[in-house]
């Protein structure tokens, strides 16, 4: 370790907190009976203000000399006993519960990052989360916006998701290369009923081509010959007849048309809509997995 601290690991994506009321505004809200998992406490800056606050802290880092300058900054302090660290990759690592989750997630690791969480049981209350800015904005986007995507969607069903703040690159050393936002993600308790790997599979189909009307996207001949596929799999085990004159776009196309959904665009549909285009597929036998 050098005398001026450590050098910072730009593969894991190492960009440490230094503004204080940038981490005023992240530590807002916790309670003094919370269990907080930091994932990437860096050297600690933002730690020690959780510490402060916070029942324990349980700190998931993949670097050793990070996680050791942290050790070395609580020992000898009221906090050493509030603080637990995990040594390993967060993505491959066991999660003890928590009840509030705090991230300066590194930009590869931030979709898995934030499914893993939406996974993990027992639910977490909350989770605060920067991200680059783009994929913050990807998180909380709304129908018609441009930014308005799969990811969006699939996480809007298990989450409501809010912007907190932005986040200069300036409040960063080293600096990175792009601006930084922290959003709010409370999970919805109980979760949807719904299966995810069906619902991601039809937003696959629909946002590969966004602005296209649904039936558009239906009638390309992978996604076609996917569904009948899927269908007469789904038929063979459940020994259910297939009709005679059986023809899979006549049945796609049908099924848009009775719902009133062949003209839709994935680009304007709320979580309703998608829920309701699953939800009719599934009751003629239709599935995305």
């Amino acid at each position: 370790m050098r005398a001026f601290g450590p050098i910072f690991n730009k593969d894991l994506g190492q960009h440490i907190l230094k503004n204080p009321l940038v981490a005023q505004g992240i530590e807002a809200g916790l309670n003094a009976s919370d269990t907080v998992l930091e994932v990437g406490p860096g050297t600690g800056n933002l730690t020690v203000r959780i510490l402060q606050q916070a029942k324990k802290v349980v700190a998931v880092e993949m670097d050793p000399r990070l996680a050791a300058e942290l050790q070395k900054r609580v020992n000898g302090t009221p906090f050493q006993r509030k603080l637990h660290i995990m040594l390993g990759d967060f993505m491959k690592t066991e999660l003890p519960f928590f009840d509030v989750v705090i991230s300066n997630t590194p930009y590869q690791i931030s979709s898995p990052l934030v499914f893993k969480l939406l996974e993990h049981r027992p639910m977490f209350r909350t989770a605060i989360l920067m991200f680059q800015r783009e994929f913050a904005l990807r998180l909380i986007a709304k129908p018609g916006d441009e930014l308005y995507c799969r990811l969006s969607v699939n996480v809007q069903l298990y989450a409501k998701v809010d912007h907190v703040m932005k986040v200069g690159k300036n409040n960063f050393r080293p600096p990175p290369q792009v601006e930084s936002s922290v959003v709010r993600m409370e999970p919805k308790n109980p979760p949807p009923p719904v299966n995810a790997k069906e619902f991601d599979g039809l937003l696959r189909i629909v946002f590969v081509r966004k602005h296209k009307t649904l039936a558009a996207n239906f009638k390309q001949t992978t996604v076609l010959n996917m569904l009948e596929q899927n269908y007469k799999t789904y038929c063979s085990a459940h020994e259910v007849m297939i009709e005679s004159d059986f023809d899979i776009k006549t049945k796609v196309l049908g099924i848009l048309e009775s719902i009133d959904m062949s003209t839709q665009r994935a680009a304007k549909m709320d979580l309703d809509d998608f829920l309701k285009l699953l939800l009719t597929f599934n009751h003629a036998n239709i599935h995305f997995t």
